[in-house]
């Protein structure tokens, strides 16, 4: 049974490189490295990694001339487009844009100078570079926080307007905005605000969200809330940890809302007093052998035969658990019983047999 699909936003298309931002393409999920952007080959192999969890665009620093001067060679060897992250100099968004990369990211906010913006604006133009239009509660202009008096969602919303309005004016468009902010309601608030008065694609996620347990909760209230309300066309999960697991969060946030679907969908049961196996040890192995399996299959892992087959009516193969053995059915259907000792085998024996 479904509850229905969520209508999305109506945007205007975005190109970085090739990959499409808005109008009828799919959610794009979206992180940054964390390492320095000049040591190349240990960039690169983090931008691999993150690949093959399924990230499609790739965002690196480049806060010094060094990082710039290494783009070329990143972008030469990266498997999908690269964008640059500038924050406060000209100079070294000049520099970039020589290298081949496929976005950048601006701040005006932090440069501030609408002289060099529009140079910049007019380099990106001639080179068919995207700008991702980035606007942050910690970088507010004063004129607005005089206006209302802290980093508000409708001041931030002000702001972006106001640059893009701007960006528009000297004939850019091919440029997305992310307004963004700690503060899960305030971002929902900008967001919304913003959304309501252009059909400029949004970048969405919750900044500086904390480690990866806390992040991921913040995320995925915060990226929920607007992806329902059909806000948002690419997306990054902020976490501090490892950038995989930011785009794991976000599929797992977009397979939640049937927005995206990638690799596999487990369901589980919480613990309680009926199971009779190990269903946390079932449950974290199945979870390992089946993390890079991209096919997209609902798994569900049953913890007792109580309503165990109705409750996963929709999934395509599961276990329901019982007295040290199990039921392993296929779309709501008993297939066999296994014993405990052999079950996660047996399932991920049937899940290779529909791979083909």
């Amino acid at each position: 049974m479904s509850y229905g699909i969520i209508k999305r936003r109506k945007t205007r298309p975005v190109y970085v490189g090739n990959v499409k931002i808005g109008d009828d393409a799919p959610i794009i999920v979206q992180s940054m490295t964390s390492t320095k952007t000049y040591k190349v080959q240990e960039t690169l192999n983090q931008i691999n990694r993150l690949v093959e969890a399924g990230c499609e665009l790739v965002r690196v620093a480049v806060p010094t001339e060094k990082d710039a001067l290494a783009l070329k060679d990143i972008v030469n060897n990266s498997p999908v487009p690269i964008i640059a992250d500038i924050h406060f100099s000209p100079r070294i968004a000049f520099l970039s844009l020589e290298s081949g990369i496929k976005g950048i990211r601006l701040n005006p906010g932090n440069i501030n100078d609408k002289g060099k913006i529009r140079e910049i604006l007019e380099e990106c133009k001639r080179k068919g570079i995207a700008v991702r239009l980035g606007v942050n509660s910690g970088s507010l202009e004063e004129r607005l926080l005089e206006k209302y008096g802290y980093p508000s969602g409708e001041a931030l919303a002000e702001s972006a307007l106001y640059w893009s309005e701007f960006f528009e004016s000297v004939g850019f468009t091919n440029f997305k905005v992310s307004i963004k902010g700690s503060d899960v309601l305030q971002n929902i608030e900008a967001n919304r605000i913003f959304a309501e008065k252009t059909d400029i694609p949004l970048h969405i996620g919750i900044t500086e969200a904390g480690s990866l347990q806390q992040g991921s909760v913040k995320s995925a209230v915060g990226l929920g809330i607007l992806l329902y309300l059909g806000i948002g066309d690419t997306i990054r999960v902020s976490l501090t940890a490892d950038p995989i697991e930011e785009v794991k969060v976000a599929y797992q946030i977009l397979k939640s809302l049937g927005l995206r679907r990638k690799g596999v969908e487990i369901i589980s049961c919480p613990t309680c007093g009926r199971i009779e196996v190990d269903l946390t040890s079932i449950v974290s192995k199945v979870e390992e052998k089946l993390e890079n399996v991209d096919m997209p299959i609902k798994v569900a892992i049953m913890g007792c035969v109580v309503n165990a087959i109705g409750e996963a009516r929709e999934a395509d193969i599961g276990l329901a658990c019982g007295n040290k053995s199990a039921i392993l059915f296929k779309n709501g259907k008993p297939v066999k019983r296994v014993s405990e000792d052999i079950m996660v085998d047996e399932l991920l024996n049937e899940i290779e047999k529909m791979k083909n």
